[in-house]
Protein backbone atom coordinates (compact mmCIF):
# COMPACT_ATOMS: atom_id res chain seq x y z
CA UNK A 1 0.00 0.00 0.00
CA UNK A 2 1.49 3.46 -0.70
CA UNK A 3 0.71 6.85 0.87
CA UNK A 4 -0.50 8.63 -2.09
CA UNK A 5 -3.52 5.29 -2.37
CA UNK A 6 -5.01 6.12 0.65
CA UNK A 7 -4.51 10.14 0.88
CA UNK A 8 -5.96 9.65 -2.90
CA UNK A 9 -9.20 8.14 -1.43
CA UNK A 10 -9.76 11.47 0.78
CA UNK A 11 -12.12 14.29 -0.30
CA UNK A 12 -11.15 17.09 2.68
CA UNK A 13 -14.42 18.01 4.34
CA UNK A 14 -15.20 21.72 4.84
CA UNK A 15 -18.78 21.88 4.94
CA UNK A 16 -19.51 22.42 8.80
CA UNK A 17 -21.14 26.05 8.74
CA UNK A 18 -19.03 27.22 11.82
CA UNK A 19 -15.78 26.93 10.32
CA UNK A 20 -14.99 30.67 9.67
CA UNK A 21 -12.47 31.91 6.89
CA UNK A 22 -9.13 31.66 8.74
CA UNK A 23 -10.83 27.94 9.11
CA UNK A 24 -11.36 27.09 5.70
CA UNK A 25 -7.83 28.64 4.20
CA UNK A 26 -6.29 26.27 6.81
CA UNK A 27 -7.85 23.59 5.78
CA UNK A 28 -7.00 24.00 2.04
CA UNK A 29 -3.59 24.29 2.99
CA UNK A 30 -3.91 21.16 5.20
CA UNK A 31 -5.46 19.64 2.03
CA UNK A 32 -2.42 20.14 -0.05
CA UNK A 33 0.12 19.24 2.35
CA UNK A 34 -1.72 15.94 2.25
CA UNK A 35 -1.88 15.47 -1.30
CA UNK A 36 -5.54 14.19 -0.76
CA UNK A 37 -8.20 13.86 -3.84
CA UNK A 38 -10.05 17.14 -3.27
CA UNK A 39 -11.25 19.39 -0.71
CA UNK A 40 -15.18 19.75 -0.93
CA UNK A 41 -16.19 23.10 0.66
CA UNK A 42 -19.14 25.26 1.23
CA UNK A 43 -19.86 26.65 -2.35
CA UNK A 44 -19.73 30.40 -1.44
CA UNK A 45 -15.91 29.58 -0.81
CA UNK A 46 -15.28 27.81 -3.97
CA UNK A 47 -14.11 30.02 -6.33
CA UNK A 48 -10.94 30.68 -3.51
CA UNK A 49 -10.75 27.52 -2.85
CA UNK A 50 -10.07 26.66 -6.88
CA UNK A 51 -7.82 29.28 -6.78
CA UNK A 52 -5.41 27.60 -3.92
CA UNK A 53 -5.63 24.24 -5.40
CA UNK A 54 -4.96 25.25 -8.96
CA UNK A 55 -1.58 23.27 -10.48
CA UNK A 56 -1.66 20.80 -7.86
CA UNK A 57 -3.63 17.25 -8.11
CA UNK A 58 -6.02 18.17 -5.17
CA UNK A 59 -9.12 18.91 -7.01
CA UNK A 60 -11.46 21.21 -6.07
CA UNK A 61 -15.49 20.12 -5.54
CA UNK A 62 -18.63 21.55 -3.59
CA UNK A 63 -22.27 20.61 -2.82
CA UNK A 64 -25.32 20.90 -4.87
CA UNK A 65 -28.82 21.04 -2.82
CA UNK A 66 -27.22 20.49 0.15
CA UNK A 67 -28.02 19.41 2.80
CA UNK A 68 -31.62 17.87 2.66
CA UNK A 69 -31.99 17.84 -1.67
CA UNK A 70 -35.31 19.26 -1.50
CA UNK A 71 -34.35 22.80 -4.02
CA UNK A 72 -36.13 22.50 -7.15
CA UNK A 73 -34.03 21.15 -10.19
CA UNK A 74 -33.75 24.51 -11.79
CA UNK A 75 -32.23 25.68 -8.57
CA UNK A 76 -29.64 23.17 -8.74
CA UNK A 77 -29.13 23.63 -11.68
CA UNK A 78 -28.05 27.04 -11.17
CA UNK A 79 -25.91 25.91 -8.44
CA UNK A 80 -24.13 23.61 -10.59
CA UNK A 81 -23.46 25.97 -12.77
CA UNK A 82 -22.13 28.84 -10.78
CA UNK A 83 -19.81 26.05 -9.02
CA UNK A 84 -18.00 24.99 -12.51
CA UNK A 85 -17.57 28.95 -13.48
CA UNK A 86 -15.83 29.26 -9.70
CA UNK A 87 -13.92 26.28 -10.79
CA UNK A 88 -15.60 23.26 -9.16
CA UNK A 89 -14.28 19.80 -10.36
CA UNK A 90 -16.27 17.21 -8.62
CA UNK A 91 -19.97 17.88 -7.41
CA UNK A 92 -21.57 16.15 -4.47
CA UNK A 93 -25.19 16.25 -5.04
CA UNK A 94 -28.03 15.43 -2.58
CA UNK A 95 -30.89 13.37 -4.56
CA UNK A 96 -34.44 14.66 -3.77
CA UNK A 97 -35.36 12.66 -0.12
CA UNK A 98 -38.80 13.45 -0.55
CA UNK A 99 -39.39 12.38 -3.44
CA UNK A 100 -37.02 8.74 -3.13
CA UNK A 101 -39.20 8.08 -0.12
CA UNK A 102 -42.20 9.16 -2.60
CA UNK A 103 -41.68 6.64 -5.10
CA UNK A 104 -41.04 9.68 -7.88
CA UNK A 105 -38.15 7.89 -9.78
CA UNK A 106 -39.34 9.61 -13.01
CA UNK A 107 -38.55 12.94 -11.02
CA UNK A 108 -35.18 11.88 -9.07
CA UNK A 109 -33.44 10.53 -12.47
CA UNK A 110 -34.38 14.04 -13.76
CA UNK A 111 -32.99 15.78 -10.78
CA UNK A 112 -29.78 13.24 -10.84
CA UNK A 113 -29.38 13.86 -14.68
CA UNK A 114 -29.23 17.48 -14.86
CA UNK A 115 -26.38 17.66 -12.37
CA UNK A 116 -24.62 15.14 -14.26
CA UNK A 117 -25.20 16.63 -17.62
CA UNK A 118 -24.18 19.89 -16.75
CA UNK A 119 -21.17 18.70 -15.07
CA UNK A 120 -19.82 16.36 -18.00
CA UNK A 121 -20.86 19.08 -20.51
CA UNK A 122 -17.94 20.80 -18.62
CA UNK A 123 -15.90 17.74 -18.52
CA UNK A 124 -16.36 17.48 -14.46
CA UNK A 125 -17.38 15.20 -12.59
CA UNK A 126 -21.14 13.98 -9.79
CA UNK A 127 -21.45 12.15 -6.91
CA UNK A 128 -25.34 11.27 -5.75
CA UNK A 129 -25.79 11.63 -1.95
CA UNK A 130 -28.41 9.39 -1.07
CA UNK A 131 -28.92 9.92 2.55
CA UNK A 132 -29.61 6.54 3.40
CA UNK A 133 -30.01 6.62 6.65
CA UNK A 134 -33.29 7.94 5.61
CA UNK A 135 -33.93 5.15 2.91
CA UNK A 136 -34.78 0.97 2.70
CA UNK A 137 -32.45 -1.43 0.84
CA UNK A 138 -35.19 -1.45 -1.78
CA UNK A 139 -34.80 2.74 -2.72
CA UNK A 140 -31.35 2.46 -2.15
CA UNK A 141 -30.62 -0.13 -5.03
CA UNK A 142 -33.06 1.95 -7.26
CA UNK A 143 -30.96 5.19 -7.01
CA UNK A 144 -27.66 2.75 -7.69
CA UNK A 145 -30.06 1.97 -11.07
CA UNK A 146 -30.84 5.10 -11.66
CA UNK A 147 -27.03 6.39 -10.86
CA UNK A 148 -25.48 3.71 -13.30
CA UNK A 149 -28.00 4.77 -16.01
CA UNK A 150 -27.64 8.79 -15.91
CA UNK A 151 -23.50 7.74 -15.64
CA UNK A 152 -23.27 9.53 -12.78
CA UNK A 153 -19.44 9.27 -11.56
CA UNK A 154 -20.18 8.12 -7.78
CA UNK A 155 -22.89 7.15 -5.63
CA UNK A 156 -22.37 8.51 -1.99
CA UNK A 157 -23.92 6.91 1.37
CA UNK A 158 -24.67 10.42 3.03
CA UNK A 159 -24.16 13.78 3.52
CA UNK A 160 -22.65 13.79 6.96
CA UNK A 161 -25.56 15.69 8.74
CA UNK A 162 -28.55 12.85 8.62
CA UNK A 163 -28.96 10.75 11.74
CA UNK A 164 -26.29 8.35 10.50
CA UNK A 165 -23.39 7.98 7.74
CA UNK A 166 -21.44 5.38 6.22
CA UNK A 167 -22.13 1.73 6.82
CA UNK A 168 -20.15 -1.48 5.69
CA UNK A 169 -23.35 -2.99 4.92
CA UNK A 170 -24.55 -0.11 2.38
CA UNK A 171 -21.49 0.13 0.99
CA UNK A 172 -21.71 -3.58 0.08
CA UNK A 173 -24.78 -3.19 -0.66
CA UNK A 174 -23.84 0.09 -3.12
CA UNK A 175 -21.19 -1.71 -4.81
CA UNK A 176 -23.02 -4.73 -5.55
CA UNK A 177 -26.04 -2.46 -7.27
CA UNK A 178 -24.38 0.21 -9.01
CA UNK A 179 -22.82 -0.52 -12.57
CA UNK A 180 -18.89 -0.75 -12.66
CA UNK A 181 -18.35 2.55 -14.38
CA UNK A 182 -19.51 4.02 -10.99
CA UNK A 183 -17.75 4.77 -8.22
CA UNK A 184 -18.50 4.36 -4.45
CA UNK A 185 -17.96 7.60 -1.61
CA UNK A 186 -18.59 6.65 1.82
CA UNK A 187 -19.17 9.86 3.64
CA UNK A 188 -19.85 9.74 7.63
CA UNK A 189 -18.61 7.75 10.92
CA UNK A 190 -14.79 6.64 8.79
CA UNK A 191 -12.85 8.33 11.58
CA UNK A 192 -9.71 6.67 11.43
CA UNK A 193 -7.02 5.03 9.14
CA UNK A 194 -8.37 1.49 10.02
CA UNK A 195 -11.79 2.70 8.92
CA UNK A 196 -10.70 4.21 5.85
CA UNK A 197 -8.95 0.69 5.20
CA UNK A 198 -11.23 -1.02 6.15
CA UNK A 199 -14.22 1.02 3.69
CA UNK A 200 -11.40 0.35 0.87
CA UNK A 201 -11.47 -2.98 1.06
CA UNK A 202 -15.64 -2.99 0.27
CA UNK A 203 -14.38 -1.27 -2.56
CA UNK A 204 -15.11 2.23 -1.71
CA UNK A 205 -12.92 4.87 -3.65
CA UNK A 206 -13.25 8.16 -2.04
CA UNK A 207 -14.37 9.03 1.38
CA UNK A 208 -15.45 12.45 2.90
CA UNK A 209 -13.15 13.12 5.89
CA UNK A 210 -12.68 16.15 8.35
CA UNK A 211 -10.26 13.57 10.36
CA UNK A 212 -7.77 14.07 7.62
CA UNK A 213 -4.69 15.04 9.53
CA UNK A 214 -5.02 12.11 11.84
CA UNK A 215 -5.76 9.49 9.41
CA UNK A 216 -2.86 10.24 7.56
CA UNK A 217 -0.63 10.33 10.18
CA UNK A 218 -1.28 7.14 11.15
CA UNK A 219 -1.13 6.39 7.33
CA UNK A 220 2.89 7.45 7.15
CA UNK A 221 4.01 6.49 10.53
CA UNK A 222 2.32 2.70 9.92
CA UNK A 223 4.46 2.87 6.35
CA UNK A 224 8.31 4.08 8.13
CA UNK A 225 7.28 7.92 6.46
CA UNK A 226 7.99 10.76 7.71
CA UNK A 227 5.96 13.09 9.31
CA UNK A 228 4.66 15.58 7.61
CA UNK A 229 5.71 19.32 8.74
CA UNK A 230 3.15 21.98 8.69
CA UNK A 231 4.72 24.67 10.94
CA UNK A 232 5.05 27.22 7.99
CA UNK A 233 1.66 25.90 6.35
CA UNK A 234 -0.58 27.07 8.00
CA UNK A 235 -1.94 23.92 8.67
CA UNK A 236 -3.80 23.02 11.72
CA UNK A 237 -6.35 20.87 13.55
CA UNK A 238 -9.88 21.99 14.33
Amino acid sequence: MKYEDMAKMIDHSLLNPTLSVDDLEAGIQLALAYNVASVCIMPYYMKRCAELLAGSTVKASTTIGFPHGANTTEIKKAEAVRAIADGCQELDMVSNISKVLSGDWDYVREDIKAIVDIAHAAGQKVKVIFENCYLNDEQKIRLCEICSEVNADWVKTSTGYGTGGATHEDLKLMRKHAAAHVEVKAAGGVRDYDGLLAVRELGVSRCGASRTKDMLDECRKRLGLPAIDATDSGVKSY
